[in-house]
């Protein structure tokens, strides 16, 4: 009996002085925090030698970015294609990757960016690391399992831009794409609201699933285009074609765990919007994206947030369908404006996290920040 008391006045003295939340939060995700410790001590003992710190690097960035970013390319994918078996899901799309990052590889001479890495500040292969730059995707894996949709761009690429022009050049291209994409979305699904709440009723026919997987897996290319670069930042700039296998084959493999995960927690971005799983919707979604993408990519080889182009689309889309909706397929615009505000506010987590680690890391672009705001 006096074991049971004391273990019960145990949990309760525990209990008065820590929140119930965090017990139920640390016994929920307790194998994540533990990867969490080991890759922050995986990048301590590595980051000193430069040859393997750019693997681990690597490793830590192939995952993280995909998993954050698949909201934006494979998310609605994903969502649409519930009932698809994973393997199937995943062959498509990494076979897909495989493809494309060859192309980029035998096109420019070991380059697997499409020259995304050959813009001012980011064009010279890393030969040392700092522990901040190793572990930078793992503060990225902790805001994906948070939900948050940062962009990988801002967290990864800022850790090693050479100055601000680099990061001032992809935040100037980031934000002009959000409200470009955002116009879009709000233009296009003013228009057609009305015309899908008379024809997408019932199940879809037959002749939607090519099409959306044809879109998806072009929308997935050209995401790989821009994107590939965030990942590539850690390994040399000119691949020789055994580096090339080991980069290609990881992120293939990681892309199969994230399939057979479902896109995981962050997957939430996606299937709280409106209609996202009618596999009309989706394509649509996808279609417009892709032109975006396609459009940014041709403007320039200055790197981009993906993300924030996603989240305009995905805002302006939304409010869209508030405005012109009659048969509730739409959210009430309170809601929307809700949520619009927080995936943007998440992002904008994710810049301030990127500029303090990109301060923190460069003393050049420290200097040059402190400048700017007169510090």
């Amino acid at each position: 009996m006096a074991d049971n008391s004391n273990s019960g006045n145990g949990r309760s003295v525990a209990q008065s002085l820590i929140p119930e939340s965090f017990y139920t939060v640390f016994r929920q995700e307790r194998i994540f925090i533990g990867l969490i410790g080991f890759f922050f001590l995986i990048a301590g003992i590595t980051f000193p030698y430069a040859e393997i710190a750019m693997w681990v690097g690597f490793a830590f960035a192939g995952y993280s970015a995909i998993a954050n970013d698949s909201i934006q390319t494979i998310g609605t994918f994903l969502a649409s294609n519930h009932d698809k078996k994973w393997w199937v899901l995943w062959i498509y799309i990494g076979g897909i990757f495989l493809v494309t990052v060859s192309a980029s590889f035998f096109l420019y001479d070991g380059d697997v960016s499409y020259q995304r890495l050959t813009s001012k500040g980011f064009s010279e292969t890393p030969t040392s690391f700092t522990f901040l730059q190793v572990a930078a995707p793992v503060f990225l894996l902790i805001l994906t399992r948070m939900r948050m949709p940062v962009s990988t761009t801002f967290l990864l690429l800022s850790c090693f831009a050479a100055n601000t022009a680099g990061i001032t050049s992809v935040l100037g291209k980031s934000l002009s794409g959000y409200f470009l994409a955002f116009a879009a979305g709000l233009i296009v699904w003013l228009s057609i609201t009305k015309i899908m709440e008379k024809k997408f009723t019932g199940k879809a026919k037959g002749y939607w699933l090519p099409i959306q997987w044809f879109t998806s897996g072009s929308l997935w290319a050209v995401w790989v285009m821009q994107d590939a670069a965030n990942i590539a930042v850690y390994l040399p700039r000119s691949m020789s074609f055994t580096q090339f296998l080991g980069f290609a084959l990881f992120i293939f493999f990681g892309l199969g765990i994230l399939f057979y995960l479902r896109g995981d927690k962050i997957q939430r971005i996606v299937t709280e919007k409106s209609r996202v799983t009618d596999i009309r919707s989706a394509t649509i979604i996808d279609f417009i994206y892709a032109l975006l993408l396609v459009y940014k990519l041709t403007v320039s080889t200055v790197p981009m947030s993906t993300t924030w182009v996603f989240l305009g689309l995905l805002a302006g889309r939304e409010i869209g369908m508030s405005i012109m909706d009659s048969q509730g397929m739409g959210k009430p615009m309170g809601k929307v404006l809700k949520m619009v505000f927080k995936d943007l506010s998440y992002a904008l987590i994710g810049l301030l996290v990127s500029i303090i680690l990109a301060i923190s890391i460069n003393e050049d672009v420290r200097r040059e920040i402190f400048q700017m705001i007169g510090i």
